[in-house]
């Protein structure tokens, strides 16, 4: 029987998350609240864990405080057989800087790579929403004798030029990587899609620390992966592209092949969250057998309460995630997301929307297509999304799509 490879999981976990604001206003993008119980980082590392990749590297570096407790209260792993999930903090070993990009990030925690001595680092980003069996790339990795994989999806040729495209050969082998092209390069197995970089990689671990090193030594460098060490590397190494179209994980429908979300933006995130509450949904979060992990709370169940059809205070949810702890007094949620511990009023009405943690909406509300931040307190009587200008008049952000996102600073008139 051959014996399994040392895998060591590094996860990315440092980004800003600009394009998030304001839910990265006080948090880290991958501790960014998903899917009612979960943070987006829960999906990275449940891929991880469900495929017993046990050694995992969270690197953070912006305002981690939410993720550092999050993983150290969710992801605990048996110490008898040196299974582990840190987090790494930024250490400046280098010198007094923060990480200056995706590769400089991995550099400056070489030795921790070092000291574990793996046959294969899978670099993986923290801030999407998928489900995926590594075992598969790593096997096609072997097979194709490449020195580093990129994952890959295909994606609509009109809409990738707002992500990364690999540019491969019939072999599947890269020859390109373009950031935001503004032509988008066909894929050869189907010309109207072009590949796209799903943002996680696996190497060599003798690879991974030539490539690193030579990219810390080019003072022109930006030390990002993607756009600065592939591509000196195109000619001179196997570099492989991994279609996730061909990744079948356990309990999976043949409609969610392929399911791979960025949601890095606000359209983004409600979409991806909006993809959750159909009858059958594009993303099923209740697969038994590659389920997504994360923290348990002795909350108690769900509650709604109140049938009083004459005066329409009855509390009914339809199309949403209800999580424990979550009371709909009176009120009428649809295609919802809540978070635990919401409590909805009588006669109010939420539709298309997220609720974070404890968030609380008073009687008489009107709330469509918005984000609410954890622990708001929202006034009887209160309309949002309706009418953007008034939304924004109340310093509510409002994204391009017409999302509006209710941060904890917002202060409501309270008249």
């Amino acid at each position: 029987m051959a014996k399994r490879p040392h895998v060591l999981g590094v996860v990315l976990a440092g980004g800003e998350g600009k394009r998030l604001w304001p839910l990265t206003r006080d948090r880290a993008k991958p501790a960014v609240p998903f899917g009612a119980n979960y943070r987006i980082i829960d999906f990275a590392l449940s891929n991880l864990v469900n495929g017993r990749y046990l050694r995992i590297a969270v690197l953070t570096q912006y305002k981690s405080h939410s993720l550092d407790r999050h993983i150290a209260q969710t992801w605990r792993m048996s110490p008898l057989f040196n299974n582990f999930v840190m987090t790494v903090p930024a250490q400046m070993r280098l010198g007094p800087r923060w990480f200056e990009g995706s590769a400089d990030a991995i550099f400056q925690n070489l030795n921790l790579i070092q000291d574990e001595n793996p046959d294969y680092i899978c670099v993986f980003g923290a801030d999407h929403i998928y489900r995926m069996d590594i075992g598969e790339m790593i096997a096609e990795h072997v097979e194709a004798g490449a020195d580093i994989s990129i994952s890959v999806v295909p994606q609509p040729i009109e809409e990738a030029h707002q992500l990364g495209c690999v540019e491969v050969d019939e072999k599947m082998r890269v020859r390109r990587f373009l950031e935001k092209p503004s032509s988008p390069p066909a894929f050869p197995g189907d010309p109207g899609k072009s590949l796209v970089s799903m943002g996680n990689y696996l190497f060599n671990y003798d690879v991974l620390c030539k490539v690193l090193e030579a990219d810390h030594a080019d003072s022109k460098s930006r030390h990002d992966l993607g756009g600065d060490v592939f591509p000196r590397w195109y000619d001179k190494l196997h570099i492989h592209a991994y279609n996730f179209m061909n990744n079948r994980v356990p309990g999976t429908r043949d409609s969610e092949i392929g399911y791979w979300r960025d949601v890095g933006t606000i359209g983004a995130y409600w979409r991806a969250s909006m993809d959750l509450v159909s009858v059958t949904p594009a993303f099923n979060m209740y697969n038994e057998d590659w389920p997504i992990l994360t923290a348990r709370v002795d909350d108690p169940p769900a509650k709604f309460v109140f049938a009083d059809r004459e005066s329409n205070r009855m509390g009914i949810a339809t199309d949403s995630l209800v999580p424990n702890g979550c009371i709909i007094s009176g009120g009428h949620i649809d295609r919802c997301i809540l978070g635990p511990r919401v409590r909805i009023n009588s006669y109010s009405t939420v539709s298309e929307s997220v609720l974070f943690e404890g968030v609380e909406v008073g009687r008489h509300c009107r709330i469509r297509r918005v984000i609410v931040d954890k622990r708001v307190k929202i006034p009887a009587n209160t309309v949002i999304g309706y009418d953007p200008e008034s939304d924004r008049a109340r310093k509510i952000v409002v994204s391009p799509e017409g999302i509006s996102v209710v941060s904890t600073d917002v202060v409501f008139d309270p008249s």
